[in-house]
């Protein structure tokens, strides 16, 4: 699967054993959106094709919240790949220890998105528990939500197939709730309460990097000039995951970039 075309830049991280990361760059916010739509609508087609049931795991924030848009347009008219959104799973990279009602919950942002005008069945929409779930602590939260991970898996295994895990990035290089300097960063577990976090709300639930990094497909989507320092220094390499989360990211089989051209003004361009 290769996205719709868009400029691509020279990245310079790649891990023993694994591709260099794909990185594409559209010109604005919106374009980068629509771009990722269609991929995210092609790739989830192609793994029904394949396995007769697709699974991703959905991020926040503006160009999250802004795909998820792009899609539902996508399903409410014709188009060349469909997928079936009945037999799609959909899961959660972080969320917001808030009440359920609350306006800062990545479901309720990913509901109103796309969620409910795809009819995905509730059973298939795997939400992080808000904290008026009757859970007393997050770390009984993320507890439970790994615990929900390995039941979706096949047995033996702590995991189920991520076809493709959506993550945003903040200026600092945050990725999922795992911030730079954290007890998150070197968490082995899938799923960890992250507490005292810089970005308000303080008290999140986020999956680990062993759960990030078990995802077949990464995708990254960044946009905006505040970004681009981390991006920069993401993938020039030499940066552990202390210091930059992102820097700690990788698919199984690939790691995709998807910027638009505010966050990857400080890349070198390849003529």
């Amino acid at each position: 699967m290769t996205l719709p075309p868009g400029d691509r830049i020279a990245a310079g991280l790649a891990e023993e054993g694994r591709p260099a990361p794909d990185v594409v760059v559209e010109p604005d916010a919106d374009r980068l959106a629509r771009a990722v739509a269609a991929a995210l609508v092609a790739r989830l087609a192609a793994a029904q094709a394949v396995h007769g049931t697709a699974s991703v795991v959905l991020t926040g924030g503006g160009i999250g919240t802004a795909v998820l848009e792009r899609v539902a347009d996508l399903v409410r008219e014709p188009a060349r790949e469909r997928v079936d959104w009945t037999a799609v799973d959909v899961w959660w990279g972080d969320e917001r220890w808030v009440p359920a009602d609350d306006e800062e919950r990545n479901e309720l942002g990913a509901r109103r998105a796309l969620l409910d005008a795809a009819g995905v069945p509730t059973e298939r929409v795997h939400a992080m528990p808000a904290s008026d779930a009757g859970f007393a602590e997050p770390e009984d939260a993320a507890a439970w939500y790994a615990g929900q991970l390995a039941a979706a898996a096949p047995e033996g295994e702590p995991l189920p197939r991520i076809d493709v895990l959506l993550l945003g990035m903040g200026p600092e290089g945050h990725v999922a709730s795992i911030f730079p300097g954290t007890p998150a960063v070197s968490d082995e577990r899938t799923v960890v309460a992250v507490r005292d976090c810089p970005k308000p709300p303080p008290t999140r639930v986020s999956l680990g990097f062993p759960a990030i990094n078990a995802a077949e497909e990464v995708w990254l989507l960044v946009s905006g000039s505040a970004k681009a320092p981390a991006v920069a220094r993401t993938l020039r390499g030499g940066a552990t995951p202390d210091e930059l989360p992102a820097a700690g990211v990788h698919g199984r089989r690939a790691t995709r970039w998807l910027l638009d051209a505010e966050a990857a003004a400080e890349l070198d361009r390849r003529s």
